[in-house]
């Protein structure tokens, strides 16, 4: 699905989940979250004209994001992330 963010908003790929171990298996009470991370590298897909650091910006750039700050939106059955671009940390490169 085509999507064209607008008002400063971006469209990110997160990168899948870890995959967990299967060998193991420790009990743990049904309401424990474990710790993650607070920040995530994702890909840029597409962005606002308004973003504020748009002139940076390529498709599949890299950016660390707060990932607190992400919606996940469904629309048609497909899940699009989007972030506001003031909730970018920074611009990776190589």
């Amino acid at each position: 699905m085509y999507c064209k963010p607008v008002n400063r908003y971006l469209h990110i790929q997160l990168p899948d989940p870890a995959p967990t171990p299967e060998e193991l298996t420790i009990l743990l009470p049904d309401d424990f979250k474990p710790t993650e991370e607070r920040y995530v590298v994702a890909q840029v897909i597409n962005w606002a004209d308004d973003v504020r650091f748009a002139d940076h910006l390529t498709k599949d750039a890299a950016v660390l994001v707060d990932k607190s700050m992400v919606e996940e939106i469904i629309v048609n059955n497909s899940q699009l992330n989007m972030v506001q671009d003031n909730y970018i940390i920074a611009l990776l490169a190589d």
